[in-house]
């Protein structure tokens, strides 16, 4: 995997941003200061593992801004593709597109992993929570796509 050095731990700031959303908007994460932000790192838009990830959040939205939290993901995807991932899956929070892998980068969510058995470089799918201020809250690396929103609302002790 990566090497630990390259990942972002609890109580640092988080590094700031500027990505095109689906819909080719700019939007920066010091954009969303003041509110709590869940980012998550996944790797292809339309693929299984990654709709049910999306598909989760998309269902646990409410709850989770009722908890105060924005939601946003982040993929190498281009933005039309994004776009086109929004509408069929009926996506209700902001994707952004990181095709150069730069912000996966910062945030230690781009490594080597193992994938079928074969040691691959790539996105490692990661969610960072960070408070009002900026700061990391909580950094969860290698994360499994199923069940993975459940799991963070426990963490977040948000109720189901």
């Amino acid at each position: 995997m990566t090497d630990t050095s390259d990942r972002i731990e609890a109580g640092r700031t988080a590094p700031d941003f500027t990505l095109l959303d689906q819909d080719g908007e700019s939007r920066s994460l010091s954009d969303y200061r003041g509110e709590r932000v869940i980012l998550y790192f996944y790797p292809e838009a339309g693929t299984p593992g990654c709709t049910t990830e999306a598909c989760d959040f998309r269902d646990n939205l409410n709850s989770l801004r009722s908890a105060g939290y924005t939601v946003l993901g982040v993929s190498r995807d281009q933005p039309a593709k994004l776009r086109g991932f929004v509408d069929e899956q009926g996506l209700n929070f902001t994707l952004l597109s990181d095709p150069d892998a730069a912000v996966h980068g910062l945030y230690g969510a781009w490594g080597e992993k193992s994938l079928y058995g074969k040691t691959v470089i790539g996105v490692l799918r990661s969610t960072f929570v960070i408070d009002e201020e900026g700061v990391v809250t909580l950094a969860l690396y290698n994360v499994k796509a199923t069940g993975h929103v459940a799991s963070l609302r426990k963490k977040l002790k948000i109720d189901a």
